[in-house]
């Protein structure tokens, strides 16, 4: 009879453990970060079709977006998919697109840490070249390292803040690339 109390009792820790672990995996998917599958090509050669990050989902809520930060947050066109982009534009900036590179409030964003020189960036929907645009207040600019072949505010406009998931943080998968995510200094 004793051994079968310590058996259960055993058992009975053994759950509470489990339950206490998974609770805390809960909180942290819900609270904190969650993990992103990357899907399709706009932000290649920097991030790849099938590779996996960590999203923090805490840094919005106690810092501002920085330029150069890639976001992940809800598409515009719909909400039941995620975009990663990366943030060109912040409320107030002016943007303007000029012989395929950005300018804000009249500097050019030097890009040169994650685009090849050769690549060309065309205007869109929204934003076309030669034309100016002022990022409204609460709103991000954002576009795809892959220009040619990204949905970004140059075809749909500005992001609100409101449609962050968060900041991309932490590639964990395909292990050869592994490694903290980091922004370039694109300050203007």
């Amino acid at each position: 009879m004793e051994t079968l109390k310590r058996i259960t009792g055993g058992i009975f820790d053994f759950l509470q453990s489990i339950v206490v672990v998974l609770a805390v995996l809960v909180m942290v998917y819900l609270f904190i970060m969650s993990p992103q599958e990357i899907s399709g090509a706009s932000m290649e050669p920097n991030f790849h079709n099938g590779e996996y990050i960590l999203t923090n989902k805490i840094s919005y809520k106690l810092a501002e977006p920085k330029r150069g930060d890639v976001i992940i947050f809800k598409s515009p066109k719909n909400k039941e998919i995620d975009y990663i982009k990366r943030i060109i534009g912040l409320p107030g900036d002016r943007v303007k697109l000029v012989s395929s590179k950005f300018y804000v409030n009249d500097h050019v964003v030097n890009e040169s840490a994650y685009l090849a020189p050769e690549l060309y960036t065309f205007g869109g929907s929204f934003l076309h070249e030669n034309q100016e645009t002022t990022v409204p207040a609460g709103y991000y600019f954002v576009a795809g390292d892959n220009r040619p072949h990204s949905s970004d505010s140059r075809e749909f406009g500005p992001v609100p803040l409101e449609d962050f998931i968060g900041k991309a943080f932490f590639r964990y998968f395909p292990f050869n690339r592994t490694g903290v995510i980091t922004r370039p200094d694109l300050e203007v």
